[in-house]
């Protein structure tokens, strides 16, 4: 008999009930260290003081303003988006699929507007996710995502992974838009380089397409910079964030250049929960503290310190890790075994982490770790290496 939950999930026999900082406590009173942050969404850790009272101070005023009307912390936070971006407007979401689906259908809008309604096209790369929605699936191009849900949504095309040559092959006359992650997460924490995204910004100019980036998982300070793609000097015309963007409240954004953004005109798009006030009061209280001076420096100052004794542990356990691979905070270790040994290995250790595809454990802790809470992951790690090494 099917389960009262859907189960559309392979969940492990874990439950928890309270959350504090980088720590999540189990219903059997067993601590854990979270460095999966609930798929890098727990950016500032649990219950941070700061985000509970931007919630709580916000429930007792008003939950929900349908979007019809102005909503003051929305402007708020779009501004200060803008401010620290290279976006004109926003528009905001309760997704990162949303928030990506949003991008898609504005660069059908801005091409239409232009006068090029043939141009709907978005070539994507092997490896892609981009979400769990038709489109979205369609994007990702991934046979287990697609599998059952056919036919696919047309309109996507796919190129390899960091292949320049490819990418430029794939432009054609119907083409609207280029859609990557700066940083694959579920495809395995797969970083393009710096000089490939330069060079999708280069082709992008030339064949008069947009650039549009998901950072629904590398952004909002996941790699040192408020998004992974300032690491290269370059900017997109169009970004999907969410996740940490919330800080564990649903919360997603989709933010723009004005030409695109400008072609979502009145009644073209729209969302019932999408910037509601109490996703609102806790976006910008997220930004209050990642936008602080020092957080980001604090950040790429501990993820140095992590990737350093991540590669000594590699060193000495080649027989369970074979590469660190990523940016920042946002981690993957390339595993021997299979990676879902690896996480189960670790969360009898008391680590929590994240497997994605090509065999990688992913580590995407809170933003706010500190030194003692890297050496406490890596001292559970060594343990779980040397009894996944005996067999154990």
């Amino acid at each position: 008999m099917i389960s009262p939950v859907m189960p559309t999930y392979a969940r492990a026999d874990l439950a928890f009930d309270k959350g504090e900082g980088v720590y999540l406590h189990a219903t059997d009173g067993k601590r854990y260290l979270d460095f999966g942050g609930g798929v890098a969404v727990t950016g500032l850790g649990h219950c941070h003081p700061h985000l509970i009272k931007a919630l709580t101070g916000q429930a007792g005023r008003l939950w929900h303003c349908s979007n019809l009307y102005q909503i003051p912390e929305q402007t708020r936070l779009a501004e200060r988006l803008v401010a620290a971006s290279f976006a004109d407007s926003v528009f905001f979401t309760n997704s990162g699929a949303e928030a990506v689906e949003t991008s898609i259908k504005m660069a059908r809008k801005f091409h239409d507007s232009q006068g090029h309604p043939e141009r709907y096209r978005v070539v994507t790369c092997e490896g892609a996710f981009h979400g769990r929605s038709l489109a979205t699936i369609a994007a990702g191009g991934q046979e287990k995502h697609l599998a059952g849900f056919g036919p696919v949504v047309d309109g996507f095309d796919q190129v390899a992974f960091g292949n320049l040559n490819e990418m430029r092959a794939a432009i054609g006359p119907e083409t609207a838009a280029i859609l990557v992650e700066p940083i694959q997460g579920e495809g395995g924490i797969r970083p393009m380089s710096l000089d490939y995204l330069k060079g999708l910004r280069e082709i992008a100019d030339e064949f008069g397409v947009l650039l549009m980036f998901d950072e629904v998982q590398c952004g909002i300070g996941r790699t040192a910079k408020l998004f992974a793609h300032e690491w290269a000097g370059i900017e997109p015309d169009v970004l999907a964030a969410a996740k940490a963007l919330g800080g564990g409240f649903p919360l997603g954004a989709c933010l723009a250049k004005e030409a695109p953004a400008a072609a979502l005109t009145p009644g073209s798009h729209g969302s019932t929960f999408g910037g509601n006030p109490l996703a609102m009061a806790v976006g910008n209280a997220v930004l209050d503290v990642v936008l602080a001076d020092g957080f980001l420096d604090r950040v790429d100052a501990m993820a140095r310190r992590l990737w350093t004794r991540l590669e000594e542990l590699i060193a000495a356990h080649p027989e369970v890790f074979a590469e660190v691979t990523g940016a920042g905070l946002m981690v993957g270790l390339k595993c021997v075994p299979e990676n879902a040994a690896v996480v189960g290995k670790l969360a009898e250790g008391g680590l929590l982490t994240v497997a994605a595809g090509n065999n990688v454990v992913r580590l995407v802790p809170p933003l706010i770790i500190e030194d003692s809470h890297v050496d406490e992951a890596l001292a559970i790690m060594e343990k779980a290496c040397a009894e996944l090494a005996a067999g154990n």
